[in-house]
């Protein structure tokens, strides 16, 4: 049986027009730093953004967003950043901003399984609630 492991997660979020403090949530992020693990998962509902702002730039999000996985992974291709250990990655992406990309404040939990640890958190977390049978 695998031991449990101790995790830290943020909640990416798009805040569209930040002046008005309306978010979605988009994807998380997930490090394990006595693993090595240091991975994020998105998922962007483009409806419910539209929502908040019509007029939003889905393209030039998908690309920003794209950076976050990217710097996850690490190495080179990251930008300087992607040369640090995933530690200081993990606390770099989470870091506060006042941006259209942001994350929420970093939460911790164990498990034993990380990367479904990671699909649970996306259920819960981003992916719009299952409808559940009328009783």
């Amino acid at each position: 049986m695998h031991a449990h492991d101790t995790y830290d997660y943020a909640v990416i979020r798009v805040v569209p027009r930040v002046e008005r403090e309306e978010f979605a949530n988009v994807g998380i992020i997930l490090s394990c730093e006595r693993a090595g693990f240091l991975e994020a998962r998105i998922e962007l509902d483009e409806a419910r953004l539209r929502a908040l702002d019509p007029t939003l730039d889905i393209d030039s999000l998908r690309r920003h967003l794209a950076s976050i996985p990217a710097i996850c992974r690490g190495g080179e291709a990251a930008a300087p950043i992607g040369l640090l250990p995933p530690r200081a990655r993990f606390h770099w992406l989470t870091a506060k901003r006042s941006s259209i990309i942001q994350t929420s404040p970093v939460h911790m939990g164990r498990c034993g399984d990380l990367p479904a640890t990671l699909d649970h958190l996306m259920d819960r977390m981003v992916r719009p609630p299952k409808a559940t049978a009328p009783r």
